[in-house]
């Protein structure tokens, strides 16, 4: 059944399948943050934690999209924009400083094209993808060394096809438009994919899976998560803690521990996952096209929702259930705003 709005342009009743209006006209509005904010990664100009969202210092109403971990966060506006915040060692806000930011800034680079972004890499609407940040001798920014970089700088691959990036503590992943999946960064342990582990991967390589039918990435710590557009959830990388216990099924593959250099699926099966993310870099959230949300990791603190600390090997429900889960990410949010019309 469609909702109904009487526009004002004609004082008729019509139905959204009447009419073609922009999507950014529906992705525009405030910006909520909340959780720790030890590095101002909340953006309210202080350090203290908020157990409820509160919207950035910067306030507005046209923001876009926004990608919060790790300490920092990243946003766009609906005018192309890029604002970062939070911790900003190694150059990681790429704002050409080392130091932290507790209100938006925008990144060195500037421009009003940025399409998508992730924790130090966001892509333009040209197609070309850009890095910044610390390398840690990992070469994860795919720039064919190990020098960090405070001010954002295109991969060695280069290319205007990149569709979609996401980064991890050590590595990083992005898909093209032709459905390729490249992977760069630490191969500890094979956390990216490609059927060797030790050493690191300086430029953007494919996986060992290969295909070109890739349709979203996520990575944590040691490890990456993709679906296929064929709605299948892999996994792969090494089910590793840096405390204890040392593991915590993170892999979603029905066992604590051990590793996968290859992307295999995850114990759950299916083929209608629809998207999936890193919350903490130790756990994961998908949801699957019948609208219901999945989640299995490390649950110390309870971030899986599901009502105890125990953490889970195999993907399960939350302790919320239900079948209207649209999407899922980490603590940040845009409040959709219907646009006056």
């Amino acid at each position: 059944m469609p909702t109904f709005y009487n526009f004002k342009q004609d004082g008729n009743t019509h139905s959204f399948d009447d009419v073609f209006i922009s999507a950014d006209a529906f992705r525009q509005g405030n910006l909520w943050v909340w959780g720790r904010n030890s590095y101002g990664s909340l953006g309210i100009n202080d350090s203290g934690s908020r157990s409820a969202p509160v919207t950035t210092f910067a306030g507005g109403t046209n923001w876009k999209s926004s990608f919060s971990t790790g300490g920092q966060t990243e946003a766009i506006k609906t005018d192309g924009t890029l604002w970062v915040w939070g911790y900003g060692g190694y150059g990681a806000l790429g704002d050409n400083g080392g130091g932290n930011r507790n209100t938006p800034v925008t990144t060195f680079a500037g421009g009003t094209n940025w399409k998508q972004v992730s924790t130090g890499a966001a892509i333009k609407t040209d197609g070309t993808l850009w890095v910044w940040g610390g390398n840690n001798g990992e070469a994860q920014l795919g720039n064919n060394d190990t020098t960090a970089r405070s001010v954002p700088v295109t991969t060695f691959a280069g290319g205007t096809n990149w569709k979609s990036v996401s980064c991890g503590f050590y590595h990083n992943a992005a898909i093209k438009t032709d459905g390729t999946l490249w992977v760069w960064g630490a191969n500890n342990a094979t956390s990216i994919g490609i059927n060797g582990g030790g050493g690191s991967i300086s430029t953007p390589v494919t996986t060992f899976a290969g295909g070109t039918n890739w349709k979203q990435v996520t990575c944590g710590y040691l490890t990456t998560a993709a679906i296929k557009t064929d709605g299948t959830l892999w996994t792969w990388g090494y089910d590793y803690l840096p405390g204890p216990p040392g593991n915590a099924g993170i892999l979603g593959n029905n066992i604590f521990g051990g590793s996968r250099a290859t992307p295999v699926t995850t114990f759950a099966g299916g083929t209608n996952w629809k998207q999936v993310t890193n919350n903490d870099l130790f756990s994961y959230s998908a949801t699957k096209t019948d609208g219901t949300l999945w989640i299995w990791g490390r649950n110390a603190y309870g971030q899986l929702g599901i009502n105890d600390t125990t953490d889970r090997a195999t993907p399960v429900t939350t302790f919320a259930g239900g079948t209207n889960w649209k999407s899922v990410g980490g603590c940040a949010a845009i409040e959709y705003i219907d646009p006056v019309l």
